[in-house]
């Protein structure tokens, strides 16, 4: 389907997809999703003859979507997302949506006077008619607006600056939320990989482009994406790893980004080098890209192990396909390299353990704690990385609540929207029932968007996973 195809088709080809199919009526059944809920009462009502889906239904079944990631089909994913970019592009992005999308700049005006911000939109009138004004629910629970960013932390700490030595380094990549929101987050990441020798840089970053991605806001994903990707690709050549504290922003770039880079003109002409050097031998020409190509040498990943596999080799040289992904105007080589090289920061902590390198000189942490493993975390196959961490700490006990299907329900800044709020309760009701059952002292989860919606919806404290480890370290120091 063209790309410039009206966005009800789209919509219409995933109903009609989903109804024919039907295998996701009884998988996501008992999940937290509400978009194939709508979509197959929808498609049900057409079937015994009802009235058709109409086009302002179809536009209110994408708002439904967060593009959470735990749906089995891409395709229906990339019709959605096609969708919501048509709805943008012909209709227009509201300027409150402009607004809320943008962390930055709202961080950046309310650290202008961060008291007289946080006192007027505290819960109250005032703040509940000012929340109004700007398009935010006025039951809707806003985070308290720090009074220094991690960035002005960062610098005095001289973290913009490149590190000067031989050892282990790695490029934080900090997302908007820790960046503006939740700068104690940023900090105890960066203590925690320099407690363990791990030299950090903090490079010139925007938004990782998820949550404008979400909005339909194609043009503004993709200047951001642009300036990353060039910025992420100078360090990822200068030997560092890149680190991600928030599991969407790792999703991204490991996923979302390099999607259909494989069948891109720049991997294709690494395939054909490789082909010329090895006679057209598959095998060798795996071999040698492996061995060669930095994109192929990095962290583990079935993507990659995909690659090189002589069909894989074979399929690309044939050229029948072309990068149709949402960043296939960005070179494929970069992208695969950033994705090659981009951690989650629970994966590369556990990975420091496997070899021996982490510090587990903890001080007692005597916390009953629940963790809950966020979408984007899940959809990285990363296994449960701080779980086997806060397994490490003495005092701790640390449970998981949440099944592979719950879902917070907030989908970033969809759930401030005044539309989309009771949405977002409604789709985390059924995690928060689990957590009241579960009945921690404390609440943990490394997604900084689920921390909102737990503080919205539950009166336990909420922290994320390296804030506990750093507190670990701490105690140890002050015995």
């Amino acid at each position: 389907m063209s790309p410039q195809a009206k966005p009800e088709s789209f919509v219409r080809q995933a109903v009609d997809r989903c109804a024919n199919c039907d295998w996701c009526r009884d998988y996501l059944k008992e999940s937290s999703c509400l978009f194939f809920r709508r979509l197959f009462r929808m498609s049900d009502r057409e079937k015994r003859g009802g009235r058709a889906i109409t086009n302002v239904e179809m536009e209110k079944l994408t708002d439904l979507c967060n593009l959470c990631g735990i749906c089995p089909c891409v395709e229906i994913r990339t019709w959605v997302r096609q969708a919501k970019d048509g709805f943008v592009a012909r209709d227009g992005l509201p300027k409150v949506i402009r607004v809320l999308e943008d962390v930055r700049l709202q961080s950046k005006l309310a650290g202008l006077a961060p008291r007289l911000t946080n006192a007027l939109l505290a819960d109250g009138p005032i703040g509940r008619g000012i929340k109004r004004v700007i398009g935010i629910h006025p039951e809707r629970k806003l985070p308290v607006f720090p009074r220094q960013s991690f960035d002005i932390w960062a610098r005095k700490r001289g973290l913009h600056e490149e590190p000067v030595g031989d050892g282990p380094k790695v490029a934080y990549f900090t997302g908007c939320t820790a960046r503006y929101l939740f700068p104690q987050v940023a900090q105890a990441t960066v203590e925690v990989l320099e407690r363990n020798g791990i030299a950090v840089y903090v490079p010139p970053q925007k938004c990782c482009g998820m949550p404008t991605m979400l909005e339909g806001d194609r043009d503004f994903t993709h200047r951001t994406a642009g300036f990353n990707i060039d910025e992420l690709t100078r360090v990822i050549d200068a030997g560092y790893d890149i680190v991600c504290s928030c599991p969407t922003c790792g999703y991204f770039y490991k996923s979302v980004l390099p999607a259909d880079a494989l069948t891109s003109p720049g991997y294709r002409a690494s395939v054909e080098s490789a082909a010329h050097a090895e006679g057209g031998d598959l095998v060798r020409m795996g071999e040698r890209l492996r061995r060669e190509e930095f994109a192929f040498n990095g962290r583990s990943d079935p993507m990659f192990e995909r690659a090189t596999q002589p069909s894989m080799l074979r399929f690309v040289r044939n050229g029948l396909m072309r990068d149709r992904g949402y960043f296939g105007a960005f070179d494929g080589m970069q992208r695969l390299r950033i994705a090659s090289r981009t951690y989650d920061l629970g994966e590369y902590l556990l990975r420091l353990d496997a070899e021996g390198k982490l510090d587990r000189r903890f001080g007692a942490v005597p916390e009953r704690m629940a963790y809950f493993a966020p979408c984007h975390q899940r959809e990285q196959d990363i296994g449960q990385p701080w779980q086997k961490l806060m397994a490490l700490l003495p005092g701790a006990t640390t449970g998981r609540v949440g099944e592979p299907l719950d879902c917070c329900g907030l989908g970033g800044i969809m759930g401030f929207k005044k539309k989309f709020h009771p949405t977002s309760v409604a789709i985390g009701r059924r995690l928060m029932r689990k957590v009241e059952k579960a009945a921690p002292e404390k609440l943990l989860t490394d997604c900084l968007s689920c921390r909102l919606q737990f503080n919205q919806m539950l009166p336990q404290p909420v922290a994320h996973p390296v804030e506990i480890l750093n507190a670990a370290y701490q105690a140890a120091k002050e015995k």
